[in-house]
């Protein structure tokens, strides 16, 4: 009995790049019901309730003249669908809010304005980003190679010590939030031994070093936690592959265990992981909220803190798209991936 990576057929050029395209045909559907979605909670559904939008894009001190201003910067007395193109182009164009004499730029990629700041989201977003992303990219390398090697090693070795310990060792990491697993190790690596260092405001000047002595605890933390759930899921899927008919026929023709665990049972057991993977990743994209409000990390998901706080609209709206954006992104990648380890995918 073939294996799922043994089919007959091998997806030619055009079937690739037919797959490629109703990939990115998909994304850029998705995208925009996202934008759509978006364009609805924060201008429609407001609206709809009787609420007055400008108040909550300049908040309720701003006096009558300052709220009309708003309300013409913003085009909120023209059409839905004016509204939602203008809000839909000014993402990859960049936008301009005008009031009589008094225009605002929005520089592409325009995610909105603040009146609060007086400047646009993006410039909060793209200072916010590269923590985001650091904290995302070294956390998710720990807690893949972490989880799905301890995953495979437990399978491998089912009602062992080892498979106890470290299914008893997940479930801690799935049970403790992430908040007291921070604290805990802050007190213990930073206050208690000194042995870490976390810097008060991470930014672009700050050295190469600087990041990874205040991202390390960070990073563990959030893959400790991540980790506990990808051993788990890898445990059980690879216990389903290694029990299938072709595993054992490969063992049979005289495969060695390690090309069959490679090549076959954890190349079939990575495809739920991906998936879980995909999400996961998005999702940190659009800000880690308690990770890095344990470490006061002036990611995506601070300052969507800071935004929901100080009540700053446009900024909460900025943080939801880029988080959907990512989502979506990252859901691409995963469907490339599944092209890769199944071929069978490409000729669905």
């Amino acid at each position: 009995m073939a294996g799922p990576h043994e089919g007959p057929a091998t997806a030619g050029p055009r079937t690739v790049l037919a797959y490629l395209i109703r990939r990115l045909i998909a994304v850029i559907i998705m995208v925009l019901v996202v934008l759509l979605a978006t364009f609805t909670v924060f201008f429609m559904l407001p609206k709809w309730a009787g609420q007055d939008i400008a108040v909550l894009f300049a908040g309720k001190n701003s006096g009558a003249e300052q709220l009309e201003g708003v309300r013409e910067k913003l085009g909120l007395s023209d059409p839905l669908l004016v509204q939602f193109w203008d809000f839909v182009k000014g993402i990859p164009l960049g936008r301009d809010y005008v009031n009589g004499t008094d225009v605002t730029h929005c520089p592409a990629p325009c995610f909105g304005y603040s009146f609060r700041t007086e400047e646009p989201v993006w410039t909060t977003l793209k200072d916010a980003l590269p923590v985001t992303g650091a904290l995302a990219a070294g956390a998710c390398v720990l807690w893949l190679v972490a989880g799905v090697a301890t995953g495979v090693v437990s399978a491998l070795k089912r009602g062992t010590v080892w498979d106890r310990s470290a299914m008893v060792t997940a479930l801690g990491g799935v049970s403790l939030p992430v908040f007291f697993t921070g604290m805990l190790m802050m007190g213990i690596f930073v206050h208690n031994l000194g042995w870490v260092k976390i810097a008060d405001n991470l930014g672009s000047d700050d050295s190469l070093g600087v990041w990874l002595e205040t991202l390390i605890l960070p990073w563990i933390v959030l893959a400790f936690l991540n980790a506990a759930m990808y051993a788990r899921l890898t445990r059980a899927t690879m216990l389903e592959v290694l029990g299938e008919d072709y595993i054992r026929t490969a063992r049979a023709k005289g495969l060695g265990e390690s090309a069959v665990i490679r090549k076959h049972a954890l190349r079939s057991a990575m495809t739920p992981i991906l998936t879980v993977f995909g999400l996961d990743l998005g999702v940190l994209m659009g800000g880690a909220v308690l990770t890095e409000s344990t470490f006061n990390l002036p990611g995506l998901g601070l300052q969507a803190v800071n935004a929901i706080s100080s009540k700053d609209l446009p900024v909460i709206l900025g943080v939801t798209l880029c988080a959907a954006l990512a989502i979506a992104l990252a859901n691409l990648v995963v469907d490339l991936l599944y092209a890769v380890i199944d071929p069978r995918v490409r000729l669905g």
